[in-house]
């Protein structure tokens, strides 16, 4: 959901996993079988109407934690004012009778989220060990991130936390897949009708304490360089994978800031036209992972993260969105996240751009700004 707009699934018509290098890939081609095999009655043919699934996917190629395309049997979609719903089931079975009902939420509950398998001393030295290998030429930029941990109560509500999260952040993608929840600011890809866009977003600071003071912090963004050259990579890894899926492409002409809540991002928007009939599965296995969520480049980063980062990402800084029936959709990047475990744990992650410059205690303190969606949410 963004801006009381989006797309809410009820129950699993088909769940299908994937998991290793070829993840995305392998999911895009299952789902062009799904569709092939699909009986569709749509008589709406809109955006985010008839058949589709939603997804999430793991940021590394050799994460324990799966990722998923889930059709589920029930859709309620909204835009623009309009609503629509979408049954689905099995070819041969009766049509669900999924009730539209609001049930009332579940009880209230607060939780702490603490440190977890990466204290706040330990990231200090992770960003120091980070900004020497920069320095010795091995990398450009690296994106380090450290988790916190936590347990929800049984039978705790989710919904609760969603509610949090898309009233406190409207113009966030709001989002609950398979146990992974947030709001993320970044649109990795969205695909429409052969028409692509994605916003780009790498530089942060927080906001002012008053008007004037956010002003200043909007400005003192604009004109980091620091902040600057951690955007600059960001925009031309996506530039670099996309390019040979459009037949234009075209970017704002320089980096603008978006107000958040809680901070302030720098920002790139880019919109193309396709050219070789990619589906926003495609396209995001061409995309990621961005140097906004790894580094530049690519390999040597990747390389680093496994290093320093003690813990499995899951679906931290992964691709999750949707994707119809006609291979369109909307695909954020899973940031300002928590992954909730069947069992009730909870881990969130938040993570910075490390640069030559970069000062250990101002990152920590970057990631507690980027902490506070879902710590607040939480507790």
């Amino acid at each position: 959901m963004r801006r009381n707009q989006g797309l809410a699934g009820f129950g699993s018509a088909l769940r299908l996993e994937f998991s290793g290098p070829t993840r995305m890939t392998d999911a895009a081609a299952a789902w062009r079988d799904v569709v092939a095999a699909a009986t569709v009655t749509d008589p709406l043919a809109r955006t985010g109407t008839g058949l589709l699934a939603f997804g999430t996917f793991a940021f590394d190629d050799s994460s324990s934690q799966t990722s998923v395309l889930i059709v589920p049997e029930l859709i309620v979609g909204r835009e623009d004012g309009q609503c629509w719903v979408t049954r689905i089931w099995p070819t041969g079975q009766a049509a669900p009778e999924t009730p539209l009902a609001m049930r009332p939420l579940g009880d209230e509950y607060r939780i702490s989220l603490l440190p977890g398998a990466l204290k706040p001393a330990g990231y200090r030295d992770a960003v120091a060990a980070a900004v020497a290998r920069i320095g010795a030429q091995d990398l450009s930029k690296v994106v380090l991130a450290r988790d916190l941990v936590g347990h929800l109560p049984a039978e705790s509500d989710l919904r609760r936390l969603l509610t949090e999260l898309a009233l406190g952040y409207p113009d966030c993608w709001t989002y609950a897949v398979d146990g992974l929840v947030g709001s993320s600011p970044e649109t990795l890809i969205r695909a429409d009708h052969n028409e692509v866009n994605a916003r780009v977003l790498a530089g942060t600071i927080s906001r002012g304490a008053d008007a004037a003071a956010d002003i200043e912090a909007a400005l003192a963004l604009a004109t980091s360089s620091k902040d600057g050259d951690e955007h600059e990579f960001a925009v031309q890894s996506v530039l670099a994978a996309l390019r040979p899926h459009t037949s234009v492409l075209t970017t704002s002409e320089i980096p603008f800031t978006v107000k958040l809540p809680n901070l302030w991002h720098l920002a790139t928007d880019l919109e193309g036209t396709l050219s070789d009939g990619s589906t926003s599965l495609d396209l995001i296995a061409a995309m990621h992972p961005t140097a906004a969520v790894a580094g530049t480049p690519t390999r040597e980063a990747l390389a680093l993260i496994r290093e320093l980062e003690p813990f499995d990402r899951g679906r931290y800084a992964g691709p999750v969105g949707w994707v119809g029936a006609d291979g369109d959709g909307e695909w954020a990047i899973a940031l300002r996240c928590a992954q909730v475990s069947p069992a009730g744990d909870v881990t969130a992650y938040a993570g910075c751009g490390i640069v030559l410059d970069s000062v250990p205690d101002r990152e920590l303190a970057e990631t507690k700004m980027k902490f506070r969606p879902v710590v607040e949410a939480f507790g």
